[in-house]
Order: C-alpha cells, then structure tokens, then sequence
C-alpha cells in the first residue's frame, strides 16, 4: 500500500487559540449565508469522497461533538461483538435522499462494496463482510487489515438507486460529483462551474435544521499565502479552512480573526532513515540525530499550536484523545556529540564534518515539494549542522520522492507517514528502511490481527517504546490543518470542531459586537 494516500480516516482536531464552544442563542435570520473558500478539483467534484465539502451533502454514520464524543447520524443505534469483529447496525428510518427516496441498509452495503473495488481503493477487496438483514439493519464483519470500528468519521453513504449502473472503473470521473444527490443538511441550489457552488438547507433533513440557511462554496486555492487569504481579508469569504502554517501570521493580532488547529495523530512527518547506508544502521547515531533536533521549537518555527504533542511513536485516536503519551527524548544537542563520539565520527581535520575511516557524517535529505517538508528539512540541516553532520537538501516532486524511498535509493527522506496504512511498510520484517526487528514486526502483525481499539492501544504504546529504543524514524511533527474564520462565525471550537466545511451544519453567523 502507499504511503500518504488519500486523506486518511481518523480525523482529530486539537486545541486552538480561539475559545470553547458555544450556544446559538437566537436563531439567524432568514437568508444568511456562509461564504467558504474550498479547495477545487478537476470538474469541481468537491464533493466526492476525498473532500471534506461531502459532508455539507451526505451523512456519516456518526460524528463528533464539541466534546469529543460521537453522537449518531444516519446510525441510530449499534453493537458489536466482544472481540469488536462483528457490529449491528441500525439506521434511522426516516432519512431521504435528496430526490425523496428512502434511505436503506442497501445504500451502505452499495457504498461499502464500492470502497473495497479496486478502482476506488479505499479498503482491501476481502477486509469485511457486510449482510442486510432488513432495510434499516445491517451487519459488518471484518476480515483483515482494516479499522476494527466502522465509525471511522469520514466514509459517507451514497445512492444505490441512482449509481448502481455507473462502472466502478470510471468512480472518479462520475458526473455525479459535480451535481450529487445526498441526505445531508445542505442540497445544491446553484453551481457555477470552476466558480462556486451554492447550497440550501435541506427543508426534509431527519435531523435538527442546521441554523444557516446557505452554505457558499467559492472554489479556488486555499493552500499557501495568496489569493485564499486576500479573500478573506478582503471580506469575500467568512472562513478559509487548510490554510497554510506560515499563512497563519497575518492573523496572529488581527481582532477580526479566529484560528482554529486540528491535527491527524496518524499521519506524522518523519526522517526515514535508510539502515543500510553508512552510519545510519547504528542506533547510537540514529539517536545522536534525533537529539540534536529541537522538535518543540521546530513545531513553533512552522506556525504548530504548542499543544500538539511530540511523540516517538505513531498514536492511535485512543492513544491521542487521552494524552497517554510517554516521555519523549528532548533536544540534548551535548548528548548527541557524546553519542557520536563513541560511536567513532569525530571531526579529526576540524573542517566542522565529522568522519570515520576518511568518511565523512554527510548525506542527502530528500524533501517533496507538498506541504512543509522543505521547511522541516531546511531547520534539520541547519541543527545537524550544530553537531558535525553535514546535511544536502533535495527537494523533489512528491511522487519522485516517493519512488526514491521505495527503490532504496535515498540516506534521509521526510515524508508523512500514515499509520496502520503503511507500519508494516516501513518498520515490519520487510521495512522499505532495512529496519530489523522482530519485536516491532510482531507487534505491527498483532495490532494488524486485534479489532478491540484499547487492546491496539496498548499495542502501539509498547511499539512506542521499541521505537524510541531504536529510532528506526524520527518524528517531526504530526500533520496539522488549520483554519482562519471570521469571528462572527459561531460554532467552531477546540478540540472537535474546526472545519467548518465538515461541521456546517453546527455552526450559526452572530453580529459582530463583542
């Protein structure tokens, strides 16, 4: 499986500098409307399963409150076996699908199905069972390399009547993206190609109303320091959500502005190291390396909220929610030399390079061009520097980058790693990083085989341990998102609700008189 896919499923959001939530108080008045920069996609399909725009239109089975906890949506109630294999599941009866057709079990086990298709990607073709006992009841029974809870908050349900003739072959390029038919809060009023779309409440949505009348999605850039933040200085827009870090410094004193952060605790930024080059197969060294980085002020050099966590080791949800990380090696750049030395690089002609039998401590620190990575790597080799290991930064396109690191042919590559998607990949017995232990992959094989969450826990936190024993990584920083809105946008708290793409329909627009 590849590393950093699609946008993964377990979707945390972490503490922000704006307030906790609060309560709408007087309902808006008729006509007021929500104006949010998204980002666009080939034929404006936002709306398909890899935009977080799907939830203005569909339904997840359940999803989050402001305190953290899930709260039903299509689901209405559920259970599971002891060993968290099997779960029952029951879903309201009185949802409809835009167009007014009844909603039913078929339209999961449809959607379901299509999401193990291997055009689509999204799971393994064998990794659960699904059995329709009745229109509003169904069983999922998973097989193997799969999430042991089918609340994974970000799978949504589509339309068996209106998709079941469409060939899986062509998912991506369906016409339905651009026009879906849902059972969500919001229907389509308007779309104005490569331009917006315009969203109504749905007047026979099952649930509360949501307390905004129209939802505008203005389609354009919404990474980086350009036009998306002109917008929204400009008054075009109230909120831009996956803004840029560095992007977040316009806003940092400006009143008008709330931040909001969120954070994938399963998708780290990390330094694979390759094992099998000069120097790096030694723990001392692997360690000596992840001592001279000072990854609290890296996280503040990148825009990060202090309260992301660092951590040496991938975290569950479980593990994440409630803060159970165990210490984590700090900054100790004496500790690092120290290291080195007993491990033989020393600086013997004092050109500021450590060697060792006439080779010098250097190598390449490939970056990918997406995100911060270029970044990260350029505060690494300026701290490596500090210690006698000489750093050369090569910042490639994502997929080249990628490639590099499943052909061998790399010292160093930062990259997000994406947890249970790709461990095995890079730390089990076949690790891409000629990482070797059979503690690790046993641990990865018995996490792969256990559905019950706290027991993965407490099997992760154990690898926790091997990891930061071994190094065979090091963790950066876990992949963050944020969000600048307007703060007469209500609703939008830390740590659940920050994406008021994904939680329109909690959100309220209030008079700016504080």
């Amino acid at each position: 499986m590849k590393i950093a896919t699609r946008v993964q499923l377990w979707l945390v959001v972490i503490a922000a500098v704006s307030c906790g939530p609060e309560t709408p108080g007087d309902m808006p008045r008729d006509g007021e409307t929500l104006t949010l920069l998204s980002p666009s996609s080939p034929g404006d399909g936002i709306f398909s399963p890899d935009w977080p725009a799907k939830f203005l239109l569909f339904l997840p089975l359940a999803e989050r409150n402001a305190e953290g906890e899930l709260e039903p949506r299509l689901a209405e109630s559920w259970e599971h076996s002891d060993d968290f294999r099997r779960w029952t599941i029951h879903l309201r009866t009185n949802v409809r699908w835009h167009d007014g057709v009844a909603v039913t079990a078929h339209d999961v086990a449809f959607t379901l199905g299509l999401m193990t298709h291997q055009a689509v990607g999204y799971h393994p073709p064998d990794a659960y069972e699904v059995v329709v006992l009745d229109d509003s009841t169904y069983t999922l029974e998973y097989r193997r390399e799969a999430p042991g809870n089918p609340f994974d908050e970000w799978t949504v349900y589509l339309p068996k009547h209106l998709l079941e003739g469409l060939d899986p072959e062509r998912f991506w390029e369906w016409e339905f993206w651009s026009r879906p038919i849902g059972n969500g809060p919001y229907r389509i009023e308007r779309h104005v190609p490569k331009t917006a779309f315009v969203l109504e409440a749905n007047p026979d949505y099952s649930l509360a109303p949501p307390h905004i009348g129209r939802v505008v999605l203005r389609l354009g850039q919404v990474y980086g320091t350009g036009s998306s933040m002109t917008e929204l200085l400009a008054g075009k827009v109230d909120a831009v959500p996956y803004v840029d870090q560095k992007a977040l410094l316009k806003f940092a004193n400006d009143p008008r502005f709330r931040t909001y952060y969120h954070v994938i605790p399963n998708r780290a930024r990390a330094i694979l190291w390759n094992h099998r080059r000069s120097g790096l197969g030694d723990r001392r060294v692997r360690r000596a390396l992840t001592l001279a980085i000072d990854r609290g002020e890296l996280r503040d050099v990148l825009g990060m909220p202090p309260e992301v966590p660092i951590f040496d080791g991938i975290p569950t949800l479980g593990i994440f929610q409630r803060g159970e990380f165990p210490p984590v090696l700090e900054y100790d750049p004496a500790e690092a030399m120290r290291l080195l030395e007993d491990a033989g690089w020393s600086d013997r002609d004092g050109d500021g390079v450590r060697d060792q039998g006439g080779h010098p401590l250097a190598m390449e620190l490939i970056a990918s061009t997406w995100g911060q990575g270029r970044d990260a790597a350029l505060y690494v080799q300026d701290r490596l520097r500090d210690v006698g290991v000489e750093i050369e930064v090569v910042t490639l396109e994502l997929p080249i980058a990628r490639e590099r690191l499943y052909s061998g042919d790399f010292d160093a590559v930062v990259l997000l790693t994406s947890g249970p998607y790709t461990d095995r990949d890079l730390f089990g017995e076949s690790s891409l990083l000629g990482y070797q232990s059979a503690e690790a992959d046993a641990l990865l094989r018995r996490a792969e085989e256990t559905w019950d969450p706290e027991a993965r826990d407490r099997i992760y936190l154990r690898l926790a341990e091997v990891f930061q024993a071994d190094l065979p990584a090091t963790i950066l920083y876990y992949d963050v998102w944020s969000t600048v809105a307007h703060r007469r946008v209500r609703g939008l708290s830390s740590p659940w609700i920050a994406d008021p793409t994904w939680h329109a329909a909690k959100l309220w627009l209030a008079e700016d008189d504080e």
